[in-house]
């Protein structure tokens, strides 16, 4: 409300400060106030404007500042300070006329909205695109049966055949997303870390299996869809160890599908006809840290 004498206290609550004015007829009766003898919260902020044509003073503190204190309910944000008057002798008198008084101060903002005095921006990300990161994406890897329609319900394998591997993520009400397969190793316990271990994929997408002289290993292109990668590994074991049993430990990511692949972002084969390296996506400049080994990693 307008400062004025049945209304001596006004209080703007701003987008990250509050602005209080204070009319110096603070008790309606003609007396004014000294603004000197105003101060605001627990640190007796002192008054940044006078205007005597109004005779007003104003005080604009940021939320957080002059000792104001924050309560947090389960719909509001709190803020908390006051508005202190000390009168103290005039000249040389030893009494004073008025009383003290503390005017208490409260600016409320709600938590599940905007609060905000700027105007949204049309070229601002879509908030769909904010729900997007703060919920659990799903990630899958399967074994899939030869022609990739279902999947394959034993996992036993002879040397000589192909593991066929398929990885998803659901993307539920995201954004459009394209999944990735960072890196996968195969290791003798479920431990990714410990040895012997072997590296199928790595360097950020590179199938690396698939540089070897023997090997048919590659990433299925085109995709079925965005979220989905395939990939087919030939079958192997660990030379010197009878064991049987293989784990394979992959990091899945994904990235927008409006984003185009890069080096940090990329599904890449080596193709033996063209020793080439070939994105599944992309073009073929992505690759080519494969065959260095200097590609950026996801850290």
């Amino acid at each position: 409300q307008a400062a004025a004498p049945l209304h001596p206290v006004a209080v703007q609550c701003q987008e990250a400060q509050v602005v209080v004015t204070v009319h110096r007829d603070l008790f309606g009766t003609g007396r004014l106030v000294k603004a000197a003898e105003l101060t605001l919260g627990s640190a007796a902020c002192l008054p940044v404007a006078q205007s005597t044509a109004e005779s007003t003073v104003t005080f604009v503190a940021g939320l957080h500042e002059c000792g104001s204190t924050l309560q947090v309910t389960p719909d509001s944000l709190i803020y908390k300070t006051s508005l202190s008057y000390k009168p103290t002798p005039s000249g040389n008198m030893v009494v004073i006329r008025t009383n003290a008084a503390v005017v208490p101060i409260e600016c409320h903002y709600p938590r599940k909205s905007n609060v905000s005095s700027n105007a949204v921006q049309p070229t601002w990300a879509p908030f769909r695109s904010t729900l997007s990161a703060e919920e659990k994406l799903k990630f899958s890897l399967r074994l899939m049966n030869d022609d990739w329609s279902t999947e394959r319900l034993a996992n036993g394998f002879q040397l000589g055949e192909s593991l066929h591997l398929q990885a998803d993520v659901a993307s539920g009400n995201h954004v459009p997303l394209r999944l990735f397969v960072d890196d996968c190793v195969a290791t003798l316990s479920p431990d990714r870390n410990s040895s012997p271990r072997y590296a199928l994929i790595d360097l950020s997408g590179c199938l690396v299996d698939g540089r070897s002289d023997d090997t048919t290993s590659a990433f299925i292109s085109p995709r079925p869809r965005q979220e989905t990668l395939q990939f087919m590994v030939d079958a192997f074991r660990f030379a010197g160890d009878n064991r049987n049993l293989i784990y394979i430990t992959c990091h899945l990511k994904v990235s927008p599908a409006d984003q185009a692949p890069n080096p940090l972002n990329k599904a890449c084969s080596f193709n033996k006809a063209s020793s080439l390296w070939a994105p599944v996506e992309g073009t073929g400049d992505i690759c080519s840290c494969c065959e260095t080994g200097n590609c950026p990693l996801y850290g």
